[in-house]
């Protein structure tokens, strides 16, 4: 069997799941949106560069192990934290933080695609012994920091909804973000462990699919449903529901 095949799978559910967010900030035009389907697209760029290495050898192809440490390794968890904390804090810091998090991806994607690397040992996908230290050292940062606003984030709306005994279906949906999203969290230690990667392969998919689960729950993050990108890239007229007036007294 090939093991490429669970991350191309999970590449096809990061893709839809990128697409309809997308179609979503064309929609509504929310900062967050956009920043989540970019992480989205992320994903879908990391196991795309999993299922071309498991498929063709690990050697076979220093882009696509460059591209999948970038993505995998070091930016998609910090891009999908970064829509969270859109959600969480005021715009113009969020904005401030999106600019610190952009110019550290410049230089990060700068070191991945400079760093000399081998790959003829390689018998694991991993970054250990192959990437320079102070990458593996960003991959650190930026996954851990980037899990925690995810994960963090969700669980705290799921405590404020459960605590004020309302929108049950928000509590939910968030608890299944924060698992989903735990999930390639752990799989990133089996990856610089060096061990047999088809376990992270396999948290890989089961995040992103509970993750997809936990938005297609919260209509207030959609906003609404509808198929992605058959409407065109406008943005639509926001709906406020209508007040019944009183009748006239005679």
């Amino acid at each position: 069997m090939n093991v490429g095949i669970i991350p191309l799978i999970s590449s096809i559910v990061s893709f839809v799941f990128a697409v309809a967010v997308l179609d979503q900030y064309f929609a509504r035009r929310k900062p967050f949106q956009l920043v989540w389907a970019i992480g989205l697209f992320m994903y879908f760029v990391a196991t795309i560069a999993e299922f071309w290495l498991e498929t063709y050898g690990l050697n076979s192809n220093h882009i696509m192990y460059r591209l999948w440490y970038l993505f995998g390794a070091i930016c998609t968890a910090a891009y999908l934290g970064m829509g969270t904390v859109y959600l969480f804090v005021r715009r113009q810091i969020a904005h401030i933080v999106m600019l610190v998090l952009a110019t550290v991806s410049i230089y990060a994607t700068v070191a991945v695609f400079t760093a000399s690397i081998d790959l003829g040992s390689m018998k694991y996908l991993t970054g250990v012994g192959v990437m320079p230290q102070g990458v593996r050292d960003l991959s650190r940062y930026f996954s851990y920091v980037g899990t925690v606003a995810l994960v963090g984030g969700a669980l705290y709306s799921a405590w404020l909804f459960w605590r004020k005994h309302i929108l049950a279906n928000r509590v939910t949906s968030n608890i299944l973000i924060a698992v989903g999203a735990l999930m390639p969290a752990i799989a990133g230690p089996i990856f610089r462990a060096g061990g047999l990667p088809i376990y992270g392969y396999f948290l890989e998919l089961a995040g992103i699919i509970i993750i997809f689960l936990g938005f297609l729950r919260t209509k207030e993050v959609f906003g609404f449903f509808r198929f992605p990108l058959v409407h065109g890239f406008g943005r639509i007229a926001e709906t406020r529901p209508v007040t019944p007036s009183k009748p006239a007294k005679h």
